[in-house]
């Protein structure tokens, strides 16, 4: 529990006019002594409560009784942190997502009490700073109907097109902007963590609801995950791997769920590990994917020495 918990009701103690001391604090929240002091300690300095002690009731009191706790308030880089956050919490559809989807709306309350409802620790997710731009801008770019230029790279290589972005959703720890090119019937969806830049344009384009197609999250059907079994340089101390669960681990060798295969791929070329000892047809995906790669490098080099 954080200790604004705690700083919370102490001065609502003394607000009560019961004034509280550190053994009060320490035994109402099962901490030392010497942390509930920190605390009061916290108080006084960080936070400039004017607390005073009086040995004649042997705990304390505010000298000015007109102060109050200051608000808590968060840089825009930790508005932005939380936005992305509830976004993919709210978007959650496997495992206890109920529970997951009312942290989406409570993530300023979540508390320690709350955490205690799940049986598996909440899912993580990377939120890295190139891709909250991206999701900022495409946000603005759906409220505001903007068109926007997108660089995109994928395992096909590196494109430019214009883009008129619909809603974003997440699918298997995947995001995903739904959109068009030109035509509004012809709507696609693109990862995010395949946008290389994107650029917002001046240009607008007419938003038709009726047009949007809000099934896009129920036309994916929710199936089993798949289970990648993978040698990692160090045993995981945690029950997730880059934001995916871990179902098993004995030493080194680690069952990691995964639905959606490009992404989990994309994943695997970006981030470090020993061996992919199974599935066979993961290995052979990623073996021709790497092989394509090489012989573009090939290519290239070939093309620069004539």
């Amino acid at each position: 529990m954080s200790n604004m918990h705690r700083i919370h009701w102490f001065d609502e103690q003394i607000r009560s006019g019961r004034f509280p001391n550190s053994s009060w604090l320490a035994r109402e929240f099962e901490i030392s002594r010497r942390q509930a002091q920190r605390d009061i300690e916290y108080m006084a300095i960080s936070l400039r409560a004017p607390l005073l002690y009086l040995a004649k009731y042997r705990g304390y009191c505010y000298e000015d009784q007109t102060y109050r706790l200051p608000h808590l308030y968060m840089t825009e880089e930790e508005q932005s942190v939380l936005k992305y956050l509830a976004h993919r919490y709210r978007h959650f559809n496997h495992e206890q997502s109920d529970v997951v989807k009312r942290v989406a709306h409570l993530l300023e309350r979540f508390t320690a009490e709350e955490q205690k409802i799940l049986s598996r620790p909440l899912p993580t997710f990377a939120a890295s700073p190139k891709l909250l731009q991206h999701f900022e801008l495409l946000s603005h770019a759906i409220t505001e109907s903007l068109k926007v230029h997108m660089y995109y790279r994928d395992f096909s290589g590196e494109r430019q097109f214009p883009w008129c972005p619909l809603k974003i959703i997440s699918q298997y720890n995947a995001d995903y902007v739904i959109g068009y090119e030109t035509d509004p019937v012809q709507q696609s969806a693109i990862r995010l963590e395949g946008i290389v830049h994107v650029r917002l344009t001046d240009q607008t384009f007419e938003c038709n609801s009726d047009m949007q197609l809000s099934g896009w999250e129920e036309s994916l059907p929710v199936r089993k995950p798949f289970i990648a079994e993978i040698r990692l340089k160090e045993v995981q101390q945690t029950e997730q791997w880059q934001g995916y669960p871990i179902r098993d681990k004995q030493d080194q060798i680690h069952a990691i769920e995964f639905y959606d295969t490009e992404a989990f791929m994309q994943q695997l070329f970006i981030s470090e590990w020993e061996e992919l000892i199974s599935p066979g047809w993961l290995r052979r995906r990623m073996q021709s994917h790497a092989d394509a790669i090489l012989n573009r490098l090939h290519n290239s080099n070939h093309a620069q020495v004539k």
